[in-house]
């Protein structure tokens, strides 16, 4: 590997964008009024529809009133987040003068907060901004407290819609979407169901597993000092934004999202098993929340990869959850980037973090064992012909993958269509490459 002038691999720079505050612990939540009143006076609280039948909503709306805020609630979130949804949401924003957003609930919620906190500062539609670094300047500050553990959404940089227009959901990535606030409490996963702590804890480990496996991303190299060279993109001229960004949203590996990567493995993997076991078991909610945290962390500046290229176009094509599809890709996924030698490197040390071992204990053929076992532990299918994937599917998986250019940009392994093709074609025989079933 060829090392800069610093004496250092490429890849030893990093870059972190996250809230300027991030709380975590049990009753933590009990800090939301003195938070949200840090951000303004007036605000409108995005909640997931199935708070509106627990205590948990009018508790913290009696709270907020009691420190003198102005709530307002929208509670019509749908778990596709169609684009067009947002618009109403973020009209009942602007009427009531919102100046700071609440989000309570799962990644849909969250990233709805996200974008009606875009749409109140920057005129529609959504479209005008998916992909990378095209919101133009500041969003209104979003409050975020996830109610389950595992998409990360309350420190990363994105959120992501779905359009009748396109095929697969599409992704409007930029800083200004990093929340000015994150709340985990753990007791707030408490309720949630096996399935739902399954999909999005599993998840949170693949975040952890492609944001530590990621290659840089090749942004050209300088002539000069040899370091990355900046790559403007461009994003619409506006008072309140340069003409251009010079760093992309996600940078591929990072030493700085390493360790955090890595923390996420260390909590994940011992319980989150437990905690679909025994969802009333507190420890290993705190863990697993701790873990999916920590995850969100990584990849929020990193990004992710192969698993998630290709559930994009699994999940338009079977209806099923997007944790699940993720989670029933990553052995193949380790597998698949074991192959090559860095790869087996990162893919070993991964796993010691996962199950704890001295790194001569360390394999990556363990790992993958060992990630496949977790699968099989929390209720993830081991292969795509379980959830319905047909053969004559696999070519159109392949090509709906590709056009995930972004992601593919970090990918360990050459991309090729062919490689997916192979990575589709085992998951869906559920077979590894020694020939043992995931």
């Amino acid at each position: 590997m060829a090392l800069s002038p610093t004496g250092l691999p490429p890849y030893a720079s990093g870059t972190l964008r996250l809230p300027g505050r991030v709380h975590f612990g049990h009753g933590s939540r009990a800090l939301l009024p003195d938070l949200v009143a840090l951000h303004g006076r007036r605000v409108l609280l995005v909640a997931d529809p199935f708070l509106t039948a627990t205590p948990y909503l009018d508790e913290l709306t009696g709270a907020l009133s009691s420190a003198g805020l102005a709530v307002r609630i929208r509670t019509d979130i749908t778990p596709e987040l169609p684009a067009g949804s947002l618009d109403a949401a973020a009209a009942a924003a602007r009427e009531h003068g919102t100046e700071v957003v609440l989000a309570v609930g799962g990644g849909s919620a969250l990233d709805a907060a996200k974008l009606i906190a875009l749409l109140c500062v920057h005129d529609g539609p959504l479209s005008r901004y998916y992909g990378e670094n095209l919101v133009p300047g500041p969003v209104l500050p979003v409050v975020a407290v996830p109610t389950t553990a595992g998409t990360g959404s309350e420190v990363t940089p994105v959120a992501v819609v779905s359009d009748p227009e396109r095929e697969l959901k599409v992704g409007i990535s930029s800083p200004f979407l990093v929340p000015a606030v994150a709340v985990v409490d753990p007791d707030l996963t408490l309720g949630a169901p096996r399935a739902v702590t399954a999909h999005s804890g599993i998840d949170a480990l693949v975040h952890a597993a492609e944001s530590y496996t990621a290659r840089p991303l090749d942004t050209g190299r300088s002539p000069d000092t040899g370091l990355p060279a900046p790559v403007p993109v461009p994003v619409p001229v506006s008072e309140s934004a340069p003409v251009s960004v010079s760093v992309p949203v996600f940078t591929g590996r990072n030493a700085l999202a390493e360790p955090m990567a890595l923390r996420a493995a260390e909590l994940l993997g011992p319980w989150l098993p437990v905690a679909v076991r025994e969802p009333s078991h507190r420890q290993a909610r705190h863990q697993v929340a701790l873990g999916a945290l920590s995850a969100g962390i990584a990849f929020g500046s990193t990004g992710t990869h192969l698993c998630h290229a290709l559930q994009y176009p699994v999940g338009a094509l079977t209806g099923t959850p997007h944790g699940l599809g993720t989670g029933l890709l990553l052995p193949y996924v380790l597998d698949t980037v074991r192959a090559v030698p860095e790869g087996a490197e990162r893919v070993a040390a991964f796993g010691a973090a996962l199950e704890h071992l001295p790194a001569h204990e360390a394999s990556a053929a363990r790992t993958v064992a060992r990630v496949a076992e977790i699968n099989r532990a929390v209720g993830i299918p081991a292969s795509l012909r379980e959830i319905g994937v047909g053969r004559d599917q696999f070519a159109r998986l392949a090509d709906l993958a590709l056009r995930s250019a972004r992601l593919l940009a970090i990918a360990p392994v050459e991309p090729t269509r062919d490689l997916l093709l192979d990575i589709i074609r085992r998951a869906h025989a559920g077979t590894l490459d020694d020939r043992t079933a995931a």
